[in-house]
């Protein structure tokens, strides 16, 4: 099956909320925001602008829970391992537990030290600075969502802080080094989950699908594959999603990431090879051996960016909130529980509001999915981060899943489209066929050539005419599905050529963007 008979995720996703509904309860989550903000600060002096930025900060967490949950939850979704209605469930439950039980109780004032706040030394030009990356960033993931690119949140927020930053205290505020990182990370990111989605389902193609008993392979191999993803996400979890409640060096994290790993695996095996035992000698039957696995790792991926991304929409109001309260500016601030909860609660909103369109785009939009490849993809984004933090490279889960997308698809269309197999393949059969033909010819020619013909010899003429024009058809037939087969693509060209113009434009656009307003709010303020 190539990318033009993918079906569609879930007949739910058509009979969802009307956009006026979405729309409604959004707005009535940013007045809910507006309204607690002016009643619990109202005697705070010059509030005005703590209350914009809840605002902001509430609608910027829907654009994250909208735009960029996704990619923890499509690939299941498009593998229907999950239904589009249980994903969300899971997604909000996990994204709002991680970001309350797992954020971060301190975050940097500043998203990854792209500008240095001490060449500003009024807070006042800090807060206007904070609030327009805040709004710009909001307003560049709600277009991206809506053209159903899956952009990164850390990249918008980051291109929000440069332009406003330039704007308040001209180019040497960015630190360009760090910016140049951040660039790097466009190719880093989808280039490694790619590699390491592709590995992942090129050793299960070879170690289970392509065995003439693949019921037996799977048996084998599956355990050790569940055990892989247990240490990945174990020692993940314990370095990125649990730091706040306790913090481990990596070499302390993988060791108990590989205790955990190696008790699943003796719990799963017996399991495995009981289910294995009811299953038909097939792909699809072997296929449904990975759907538990995949469910486990869309909770877990949700947990973690629950824990991590939050920052994302409440660190610029968190840093709002402290130079209101203390009139100064610092590079790191506490986290008060009420803006913990704008961006959890919001992330939760706008995932559930609008979160199938892009679960939709990551899900079957790119290239279709089983649970094999889904399975691929989240081994991916987890072992993906983990080699990327030790070796202190700056990535991004949106472009590293969605990588993993690309790479388990043009491996499909290696495999199974490889031009040059098929044209191998092709010529033998055409080089067969022709023999054929020239059989029958040289027959007929001879019959032709007596001069005395029998009853059954004009039958045979008859005939040889006959096969002769069906083999002549059935070779010219051959030859368009041949010239149709090598159109095959088991990617959308088209989406691709669109996220990755997302991908390359989100931190200048944001930063133009963020930029703009900071000038507005400042034109209107002085």
């Amino acid at each position: 099956m190539d990318i033009k008979t993918i079906e569609k995720i879930d007949n739910a996703t058509k009979e969802t909320l009307p956009s006026f509904a979405k729309f409604s309860l959004a707005l009535i989550f940013v007045a809910l925001v507006f309204l607690w903000s002016y009643t619990s600060h109202g005697d705070v002096p010059n509030n005005t602008f703590l209350i914009i930025g809840a605002v902001f900060g509430a609608y910027m967490a829907m654009n994250i829970g909208a735009n960029d949950v996704a990619n923890n939850v499509g690939p299941a979704v498009g593998a229907k391992a999950l239904t589009l209605t249980a994903a969300i469930i899971i997604a909000v439950i996990f994204e709002a537990m991680g970001a309350f039980v797992a954020g971060g109780d301190v975050v940097k004032t500043i998203k990854k030290g792209i500008i240095d706040p001490a060449m500003i030394s009024d807070p006042q030009i800090f807060i206007w600075a904070m609030t327009a990356a805040l709004l710009s960033a909001a307003l560049w993931l709600n277009f991206a969502t809506s053209i159903g690119a899956p952009v990164s949140t850390t990249h918008s927020i980051v291109g929000g802080v440069m332009g406003a930053g330039i704007a308040a205290a001209g180019f040497a505020i960015v630190s360009w080094g760090t910016m140049g990182k951040i660039a790097a990370s466009w190719v880093i990111s989808p280039v490694l989950g790619g590699v390491i989605a592709a590995a992942f389902l090129y050793f299960i193609k070879t170690k289970i699908v392509f065995k003439k008993d693949m019921i037996t392979s799977a048996k084998n191999v599956v355990p050790y594959l569940i055990a892989v993803m247990t240490w990945a996400f174990s020692t993940y979890l314990i370095l990125k999603g649990i730091k706040k409640l306790i913090k481990l060096d990596f070499f302390t994290a993988a060791g108990l990431g590989l205790a955990i790993a190696i008790a699943v695996y003796f719990f799963v095996r017996p399991l495995i090879a009981k289910a294995a035992e009811k299953l038909e000698n097939d792909r699809v039957s072997v296929n449904t051996l990975f759907t538990i696995p995949l469910i486990f790792a869309a909770a877990l991926l949700s947990f973690a960016h629950g824990a991590n991304d939050v920052a994302n929409a409440i660190g610029p109001l968190a840093a709002i909130n402290d130079a209101i309260m203390s009139s100064e500016i610092s590079n790191k601030v506490e986290i008060p529980f009420w803006v913990m909860a704008v961006g959890a609660i919001g992330i939760a909103v706008g995932l559930a509001l609008y979160g199938p369109k892009l679960i939709k785009t990551v899900g079957s939009e790119i290239t279709e999915l089983d649970q094999m490849r889904a399975f691929s993809i989240a081994m991916a984004a987890a072992i993906t981060v983990i080699i990327a933090s030790q070796l202190g490279l700056p990535v991004s889960s949106t472009h590293i899943a969605v990588g993993g997308v690309f790479g388990v698809g043009f491996l499909r269309e290696w495999l199974d489209s490889s031009e040059a197999r098929f044209i191998a393949d092709t010529r033998k059969r055409f080089k067969k066929d022709k023999k054929i033909l020239d059989s029958y010819q040289d027959e007929l020619n001879k019959l032709e050539a007596l001069e005395k013909k029998s009853k059954s010899d004009y039958i045979r003429i008859a005939e040889l005419y006959r096969v002769i024009d069906e083999k002549v058809e059935e070779v010219k037939q051959e030859k368009k599905d041949f010239k149709s087969a090598k159109r095959v693509k088991y990617v959308k060209r088209d989406a691709v050529k669109k996220i990755i113009a997302a991908w390359v434009i989100t931190v200048p656009a944001a930063a133009c963007l963020s930029a703009a307003v900071f000038f507005m709010i400042k034109g209107v303020m002085s």
